[in-house]
């Protein structure tokens, strides 16, 4: 008999957004050596979806918005998975570690990071980053294993808390294992910009302000929800005043999303922190060369014969990286098929599952 796992953190299949879309796949892989059970919540997924590609879902009600519900949805899967046999709970994000001292009285249980952090989050609250900062804490303390999908990340909180954690990166599909496969489509003429929540250190006001300094008439194409931070998404409406921008929304629908990027002459990735972005994985997965900026977790994955950097944080070297993309197509193609050699060999959702398999076994064995 299948060994049970109940997975916290994602919220909700179909994934949408970088955590769930890791823990997706990593439960696709896994899905015919264990027993999941997915904990979601109406705001993310439909309650109809209580079985998705052949694992089961429990779909808790919505109960407010952001962070209440987030707050909420956190606590029901603390009572379900009290009230509910599991060999082990697998909990994605280190901001739940208020729960772990409670599920590690009668669980095995891990804990994947999908970032830390180094600094305060202008989505939240002063209180909510120092409760997100004491839940990592908790998480090190009471989990059976804490990985990172960032080696930056993992040598930081080795630093600061003098606690070993484990990197396992976040990975891609190719070939067969393809949830599509390249379509090789024609190029359209415009830029690609997307994350799925969009605010401050998504960098998107940096990608505006370069592509005015040049005055570039290119299109630029928006993917995501800008329904963030009032103060951002009016930035952001202003700065785009007389643009040749098109705001395209939340996509959930990954082949939609994915022609959109294959179709992109090149897509910026301008983030100001991340942990490892699924979105600029999945940008190299079907050949779409990037700039990106030169934050430690891209440099730590691609060098400048693989990808474009510009400086952190710099519209200047932005709009200089913009301009010679823009002049040096051919050389960025060579750079995106170097990109993309690296994942397919050394990044594999496979290779990554089979890091996850040999963890589990270990501890429920």
């Amino acid at each position: 008999m299948k060994k049970k796992i109940a997975v916290i953190g994602l919220k909700g299949l179909p994934a949408f957004g970088g955590a769930a879309a890791v823990g997706e796949n990593l439960v696709e892989q896994l899905k015919d050596d264990f027993d999941f059970t997915i904990l979601s919540v109406s705001s993310h997924t439909s309650p109809d979806k209580l079985i998705f590609e052949g694992y089961r879902q429990v779909v808790f009600r919505k109960f407010g918005d952001g962070s209440i519900n987030t707050l909420v949805y956190t606590l029901k899967c603390l009572f379900h998975c009290l009230t509910h046999k599991y060999d082990l709970i697998h909990i994605h994000h280190a901001s739940t570690g208020f729960i772990t001292p409670f599920l590690r009285i009668r669980n095995k249980l891990i804990v994947t990071f999908h970032g830390v952090h180094h600094y305060d989050d202008p989505k939240f609250s002063r209180i909510l980053n120092w409760f997100f900062r004491f839940s990592e804490y908790l998480n090190l303390k009471f989990a059976n294993e804490v990985i990172s999908v960032s080696k930056p990340n993992a040598d930081f909180i080795k630093e600061k808390y003098k606690q070993p954690i484990l990197y396992i990166p976040n990975g891609i599909s190719t070939g067969v294992d393809a949830h599509r496969p390249l379509k090789q489509s024609k190029k359209g003429n415009y830029i690609l910009f997307a994350a799925a929540r969009i605010y401050d250190i998504k960098g998107l006001h940096l990608v505006l302000k370069a592509i005015k300094k040049l005055n570039l008439d290119i299109e630029l194409k928006i993917v995501g929800s800008l329904e963030q931070t009032d103060k951002y998404k009016k930035e952001i409406i202003e700065l785009t005043e007389g643009m040749n921008v098109e705001f395209l929304g939340l996509i959930k629908d990954k082949n939609r999303l994915f022609d959109l990027v294959e179709q992109a002459r090149f897509f910026v990735f301008p983030s100001l922190q991340e942990a490892m972005s699924i979105m600029l994985l999945e940008v190299v997965s079907v050949k779409t060369p990037v700039i990106a900026s030169d934050i430690e977790s891209n440099i730590a994955l691609f060098d400048e014969t693989e990808v474009v950097f510009f400086k952190n944080n710099d519209v200047d070297d932005l709009a200089n990286q913009i301009n010679f993309a823009l002049a040096n197509e051919e050389e960025l193609t060579k750079r995106i098929e170097k990109a993309y050699n690296k994942l397919a060999k050394d990044y594999t959702w496979k290779k990554i599952a089979e890091q996850y398999n040999e963890l589990i076994v270990k501890l429920i064995a």
